[in-house]
């Protein structure tokens, strides 16, 4: 008896260990660098979901609500590949608040990506790229952006958050993909 419960406790920790990494992204890179006043951003991360789902979450712009920081995230208008997402962000950024607005507009490249710009809002500049590659069973995801961000948050202070809280972020999307995958989304029936 003593024997069967032992083998069941290994079993169910080797389950847990198990779905514990399978909710981990592979190999998140973030590179983080200084462009004059601008911040370039590269991301990429591995992910087990095929092109069509990778391509569904990432055009999910009311799902972003559940990335940390974003407050809200909603489509104001739709027209074949254009679509106009209005999304709001608060963060702290050491002890100082900071409150973005933006107005975004996403142009979909069905099953590669999809290029963005912000038209309006509290940034100098936010513009940039998402793209995917298929591979086997899993999605490469690619990010790029370039960001200039318009506050009375000391330079050094935001070159500080930037490069230290961004990874997190894109860890938090990623694994928040991996989630993902394991609900295929409608439009890939």
């Amino acid at each position: 008896m003593p024997m069967k419960h032992l083998l069941f406790c290994l079993l169910n920790i080797l389950v847990m260990v198990c779905s514990a990494t399978e909710h981990h992204p592979k190999d998140v890179s973030v590179d983080v660098r200084k462009a004059g006043d601008a911040f370039e951003v590269r991301v990429s991360y591995w992910v087990p979901m095929n092109l069509c789902n990778a391509f569904a979450f990432i055009t999910d712009y009311e799902d972003a609500k559940n990335i940390k920081g974003i407050v809200e995230s909603k489509i104001i208008s739709r027209t074949e590949n254009k679509v106009v997402v209005e999304r709001k962000a608060k963060e702290i950024v050491l002890l100082f608040p900071l409150e973005i607005n933006t107005t975004l507009e996403y142009t979909e490249l069905p099953s590669r990506g999809l290029n963005f710009e912000q038209i309006q809002g509290d940034n100098k500049t936010y513009k940039g790229t998402w793209r995917l590659e298929s591979e086997a069973n899993a999605t490469k995801f690619v990010y790029q952006s370039l960001i200039e961000l318009n506050s009375m948050v000391p330079k050094n202070v935001l070159e500080y958050f930037m490069k230290n809280s961004i990874k997190k972020r894109f860890e938090a999307v990623a694994a928040r993909a991996v989630l993902k995958s394991h609900t295929p989304s409608p439009k890939c029936h």
